[in-house]
């Protein structure tokens, strides 16, 4: 379970600040084993800033994969997205990233809910400019991707690593929601013969596909098998 913390921040935990305080308080969780832990079991952040060049001005948000390393998060994509070129200066964004656990269902319609467990992270993204950094940057998405994939596939080429932008999101204004448990019908209600629960939900890897491509006899790896039965937390 997700540590709730109620008093001042500690070593452990990401500052307060009024972009970071929830409506909830219950559900906000500030340690950094909570959002670390959210964080690292997740593969998608949506990125949301105020582009610049053609629509300057207007808002975006943007999926894109992601790793944690310490307390920063890692992206990286091609130096000619206006993504990449919007994010390198520095601009404001928000980067948030949600796991969904369960649908909750109620005896009313106003108490259905969602079970999930998500961060949310304010800041601006810095440009990882020393190449050995960046191709180290480059092995922890591999790593991500699965456990020994760094060094079972290629690495970059010098035109590759050219064409290759990698950011650092520092986590500094960050805090993690966490919805658990079933639904809170109102009392008045509890009596009604409607049913109330919930469906859990997961994300799971299925058995690996060999490509069609493959001309050499290569078995797959133990680590892709391995994902198989790394069924994802549940939030009960």
């Amino acid at each position: 379970m997700p540590k709730d913390h109620s008093t001042q921040p500690t070593a452990a935990d990401y500052g307060r600040t009024n972009r970071t305080k929830l409506r909830v308080n219950k559900r906000a969780h500030y340690d950094r084993e909570t959002v670390h832990a959210i964080l690292d079991e997740g593969y998608v952040m949506h990125l949301a800033f105020v582009e610049a060049g053609v629509g300057a001005g207007a808002p975006v948000v943007i999926p894109t994969f992601y790793v944690r390393d310490g307390d920063s998060i890692l992206i990286h994509g091609s130096r000619k997205t206006r993504m990449f070129k919007t994010l390198a200066e520095g601009v404001p964004l928000c980067a948030s990233v949600t796991l969904l656990d369960g649908l909750v269902m109620a005896r009313s319609w106003f108490h259905h809910s969602m079970n999930f467990r998500s961060v949310v992270a304010h800041g601006a993204a810095h440009l990882v400019e020393d190449e050995a950094e960046c191709v180290a940057a480059l092995a922890l998405f591999m790593e991500r991707v699965a456990a020994g994939r760094s060094q079972g596939s290629r690495p970059p080429n010098a035109v590759e690593m050219k064409q290759t932008m990698v950011l650092r999101i520092p986590l500094e204004e960050v805090v993690a929601k966490v919805r658990t448990g079933g639904p809170n019908d109102d009392e008045e209600d509890l009596d009604l013969p409607y049913w109330a629960g919930c469906v859990p939900m997961q994300t799971r890897h299925l058995m690996p596909i060999t490509s069609r491509s493959m001309t050499q006899d290569v078995p797959v790896p133990d680590a892709m098998v391995a994902l198989v039965g790394d069924v994802r937390k549940t939030g009960g």
